[in-house]
Order: structure tokens, then sequence, then C-alpha cells
């Protein structure tokens, strides 16, 4: 009979934190360098970057997974028990991971903090406001939209052309009904009448400033620089232009601060921001990242999605910035999302598993194993060794494992491990954790996928082809027109973040596996110019998501005794 696990939130809740003091100064993280919110999470002060520049950079560690399935298949759970592998055989080991949105918390995914016996703690804190980041680049954003309509309601000085506003405004909940909407509705005294709409909070280009960002300084001049416009005569229209650059730095002056928790082992955790992986980089901050890699000897980070998103963009814009680079990829698979990808079978959140993926398949399992074949290969297009994680679950049996390993090593991966840290914490993740470590001593040869200097259509065309595996890509009338805007305007050399799907390795959700022979369509490009990228749009990309039949929120209530239950 199967060993009966509690719930995450029943085993969040039964391991006592420890002062968040100890933690901090185990990792090296003098008292004065940390501003406490309680007792249990505190933000850490930038000036510990600078005593820390002349200490040696530990290992990094970026971890990744093959395209999932609508369930997740536990790239935050294999995530936190890498780090408590790694922690189990003697090594000093930071993690840093994103911040969630409340939208997908609330929505159809539920909290986001691991799971199982490897978790962020407190995981209701790390799952609801934290220390209020969000909120602020919320506030921030929506600062700066307010300045845009009131600059149109005094006599638009600025000559903003009112067809041709970029900013919208942002609400970290998933709320379908704001995505198109009409503001200024009332009086002459209640603004210019225009067609707007609401993004996620999460999807706000200020966060990926935040994300993006190296000092106080350099965010100040990022906000300046965001592009929110255009005038009536074709020119760009900043913040700066605005004069609200400066206010909204101030409402980001806490929140460029880290944020450090503890997992359910006590090691140190750093979450700090939380971009969206299919619209934005998908990535933790660099901040936490420079910290981290100054305070330890291995640093486990996460990327958002399957390498074809959060992991390329790891790469290529968040490498970029901040001249760091890994020593090792891991990369996460689960045996029923490999038998998935032969598309034979279909995963709907919320409704029970198909029979065909609980039994043994190895027929299956083979032939979706091209989709890992191609995001090994992708990994491997940097110069970074690979070790590929294989998730269990209880329904996995010993020869499906087995298959996968083979085919793995005979895809160029330097290692594949069964990873047990759901069940079992870092107990169940030394054997990848040594994988790792034997891994992150092999000569990394890293190297960038596209010179920056390459015109906007060849980086598109060159992630496309390469990552995805497409033939070619289609760019339409619109995006062509923007693009020649962007070049006219110096925005030519930033590096390219690609919106796209990531239920699939093409720009088509629906299909599975390892597609060859598509066109990827450039439907759209917009410019973060403050962030420094530009995002093409594969497809209709929803930058404001909707609930779900029977929201994850209905689960959500506190009991009597101001317990939070049904938190995942």
């Amino acid at each position: 009979m199967a060993k009966k696990i509690p719930s995450d939130i029943e085993i969040a809740q039964s391991i006592k934190t420890r002062p968040i003091t100890e933690i901090a100064e185990k990792v090296g993280i003098k008292p004065e360098e940390l501003e406490l919110y309680g007792n249990s999470k505190a933000k850490i002060c930038l000036e510990i970057l600078n005593r820390l520049k002349n200490k040696p950079q530990g290992k990094y560690i970026d971890v990744t997974a093959i395209t999932p399935t609508p369930l997740g298949e536990g790239k935050t759970v294999t995530t936190i028990g890498l780090s408590l592998g790694l922690a189990k055989i003697g090594k000093k080991v930071s993690t840093t991971i994103r911040q969630p949105s409340l939208g997908p918390v609330f929505g159809i995914k539920g909290g986001a903090a691991g799971g199982g016996y490897s978790q962020v703690l407190p995981m209701e804190d790390f799952n609801l406001h934290l220390t209020g980041d969000v909120h602020a680049v919320s506030i921030a954003h929506n600062l700066c939209s307010a300045f845009i309509d009131n600059s149109l309601h005094k006599n638009n000085k600025l000559n903003i052309d009112i067809s041709n506003i970029f900013w919208r405004r942002v609400v970290d909940v998933s709320d379908r009904a704001l995505r198109n909407i009409v503001i200024g509705l009332g009086g002459k005294d209640d603004g210019i009448t225009r067609q707007s709409g609401f993004d996620i909070s999460v999807a706000s280009e200020v966060m990926a400033i935040l994300a993006l960002t190296t000092s106080l300084k350099d965010l100040r001049q990022r906000m300046g620089k965001i592009v929110v416009a255009m005038t009536t005569s074709g020119k760009p229209v900043t913040a700066e232009d605005l004069q609200v650059a400066g206010a909204m730095t101030v409402l980001m002056k806490d929140a460029i601060k880290p944020n450090l928790l503890q997992t359910t082992e006590h090691t140190p955790c750093f979450v700090h921001a939380g971009p969206f992986a299919n619209i934005a980089h998908g990535n933790s901050s660099i901040i936490a990242d420079q910290m981290a890699l100054k305070l330890s000897d291995y640093v486990v980070t996460e990327s958002g999605f399957g390498s074809d998103c959060g992991m390329e963009k790891f790469m290529n814009i968040k490498c970029r910035y901040s001249g760091l680079t890994p020593n090792c990829v891991v990369i996460v698979c689960s045996i029923r999302a490999l038998k998935m990808h032969s598309g034979k079978f279909t995963i709907i959140a919320g409704k029970p598993l198909d029979e065909g993926l609980i039994k043994e398949n190895l027929t299956a399992v083979e032939e979706g194993c091209c989709n890992l074949e191609k995001h090994i290969e992708n990994a491997k297009f940097f110069g970074i060794p690979v070790v590929v994680a294989i998730n269990k679950f209880e329904t996995d049996t010993d020869k499906e494992i087995e298959l996968v390993r083979k085919k793995a090593i005979e895809f160029g991966a330097e290692d594949a491990v069964l990873s047990e840290v759901w069940e079992k914490g870092g107990e169940g993740g030394k054997d990848l954790a040594k994988a790792v470590v034997k891994a992150c001593e092999k000569k990394s040869e890293f190297k960038f996928l596209y010179p920056l200097e390459a015109s906007i259509e060849e980086k598109m065309e060159i992630i496309a082809t390469k990552i995805y595996g497409a033939k070619a890509i289609g760019i339409y009338p619109e995006a062509k027109r923007k693009i020649n805007i962007f070049k006219e305007f110096g925005y030519g050399n930033l590096p390219i973040c690609m919106a796209k799907t990531h239920l699939s390795l093409s720009h088509d959700p629906k299909v599975k596996g390892r597609p060859k022979d598509f066109t990827v369509p450039i439907k759209d490009i917009r410019l973060s110019a403050g962030a420094g990228f530009l995002y093409p749009l594969l497809g209709d990309m929803r930058t404001m998501p909707g609930l779900p039949s029977v929201p994850a929120g209905t689960k959500i209530d506190i009991d009597s005794e101001g317990k939070i239950v049904g938190l995942f």
C-alpha cells in the first residue's frame, strides 16, 4: 500500500521554522545587513554586495524542464530538493527563486513553494504577500499610468498619440474582465475617454526591470527608459518625459532588496522578483543571484517553464546583464509527461489522469523522449553540462525510469538521476546532488546563442530554428512595421524575449513531442526599453490570465485559530 503523504501545507505547518537571523548567520549575512519582517523572513540590504565583492563565486546551477503539462512536473520541488541534497552531502548551498503571482495561486495552479518535503517556508507568506514587492511593482506601474492620463487631460503637452499608448494598468489577480476596458467615462473632469486594459502585475515591465537591475542607480536609469507611448509625430514618450521615473523608483526602493526565507531543512532561500516566463524572461533577480553566489559554494536557481522559455532567456538575457555564467543545467522530466509527449494522451488540470499515463507503457515513454532530447540539445547549445532529474511519481516503474536514464545519456546528458525529493526531502536528492557536483567540475564553455549586433530578424530566426526546431519564421506586416520603428530609434541591438506558449516547443500549445517543419509566426513585436529587450508575440499571448471553472481560491480559507488551510 502506498505511503500516505500529508498535503503540502500540512507538511509546511508541521515544520518549525528557525529564526531568520540564524539562517542568515549560517550563510554569512551580518545582522546589520538584514531588515526583519517578523521572525521568519527578512530583506537583505544591497550594501552587502560591497562587502562581498572580492569573495570568490560559487557554482551556478540553473534548473529547467522538458515541455511541461498543465499540471507542472516538479521543477520547483526539484530546485528546492537539489539544494537540500547538496546540503546533505556537505555543500554550502543557497537557492534563488521567483516570488509567485497571486493570479496562479488563487487560479489554476495553487501554491508555488515547491512541494512535499522540499518547500520554502513559511509557505503561506511565500505564496501570498511576502514583503509586498509585487504590490510595490503594481503601484509604481499604475502611478505611471495615472501620469499618462493626467498628461492627456492637462492639454497633452507631450503630444501623446491617444491611439498609440502602450502602457496599460496592472493588478495581481487573474481577471479576464479587465483585459479590455474603456476608461475616462463620465464628465470632463474624469479624464480622456479611451480604450485600455489591465495586465497581471508580474507581466509589468517594472517587474522585468526589478529582476534584471543590478543597483539602485541602474534601477533609476531603467525606469526612465520605459517607453509608454508614441507622439503624434511618431517619437517615443518615456517615463522620464512624464517626469514620473523618479517617483516610480522611490516606490521600488525597498522592493529592490532580495527576501531571505528558509527551506524545510533550514537552508537559505533568496526569493526575489517574479516575471512570467512566457511573456517576460521568467527568472528571479540578478541581485539575489549575485549575493547568493558570494555567500555559497553552490547556488541553485530556477528558470520558468521549459528550456525553450525560461532557460533560453536566462542564458541570452539574464546572463548578458549579470555577467554571470552557469556551470550546470538540470533538466527536470517526469515519466507521465514523457508519455504525454508521445501524442497519445492528454492531461487536463483538475481532471483525473488518463489510465494510460499511470500504467507501464515503455513504447509511449520512448516515443515521448524526443521532447527530452530537444531540451538537452537546447542546453548544450550554450556549452553547459546537463544533468537530467527524473522526478518520481508512485506510478512510475523501474523499467520506465531505466529507459529514460539510458535515453538521456544517449542524448548527451552527463547523467540522469532519479529524484525523490518530494517524498524524502534532502535524502531523496543526494544522488542528484552528487551528479550535479560532478557536472560542475567539468569545464563550462558558455556561449550566447546570438550576437546583439545581429538584426532583430536574425535573432528571432536563430531562436526559432535552433531552440524550437522550426524551419523558418514568418513576420506579419504589423511586426515588420514595428521592427522598422525600433531600428530607427536605436533599439535594434537589444536581446530578444520571445513571448510564446510554454505547452509546446512550437508556438502551438496543441503540438507535443518534438515538432518539425513548422514556421513560427511573428504577429507583433513590442519594446521593453527599460528592462532591455524586445518581445515578439508568437500568436495570441494573454498578459492577463482568467480564472478556471473551479479556482484554487475556492479551497483556501482560514480556520478558527487563524491558520490558513487549502493553500495547495
